[in-house]
C-alpha cells in the first residue's frame, strides 16, 4: 500500500505553506527547486523525508495512527491545498472553463 499522489504539484509549488518548509529546497518563490517543467521531482529516490509520505509514515507514526488515516488526512490537506492555490488539476480545469487560461 502506498499513498496515491495524483502528481499535480500544488505540494512543491507552495511549500512555504508546509510546517516543514526547507529555505534550501525554495527556489525564492516559493516553489519547490526540484520541480521539474513536467510537474515530477528531479531528485524523486533521494527525496526528503516529508515529502515521501510512506516512508515518514514508517519512520514516525506506525505506533500513533492507522496508514488509512494518515493517508485520508493527506489526502484532505491536499484537496485543501489545491482548493486554496487553484494549483493542480481541478485549478487547471476550473480556469480553463472560466476561460482565464
Amino acid at each position: 500500500m502506498s499513498f496515491d499522489c495524483d502528481r499535480c504539484g500544488a505540494c512543491c509549488r507552495n511549500i512555504r505553506l508546509s510546517v516543514f518548509y526547507d529555505e534550501e529546497l525554495d527556489r525564492g518563490d516559493g516553489v519547490c527547486k526540484h520541480l521539474t517543467e513536467e510537474n515530477l521531482c528531479d531528485i524523486y529516490k533521494t527525496r526528503p523525508l516529508f515529502c515521501n509520505i510512506d516512508a515518514y509514515y514508517e519512520d514516525y507514526l506506525t505506533d500513533k495512527i492507522s496508514r488509512e488515516d494518515f493517508y485520508k488526512i493527506n489526502h484532505e490537506a491536499c484537496e485543501r491545498l489545491k482548493n486554496l492555490t487553484g494549483q493542480g488539476n481541478r485549478g487547471i480545469f476550473r480556469r480553463v472553463k472560466l476561460g482565464a487560461e
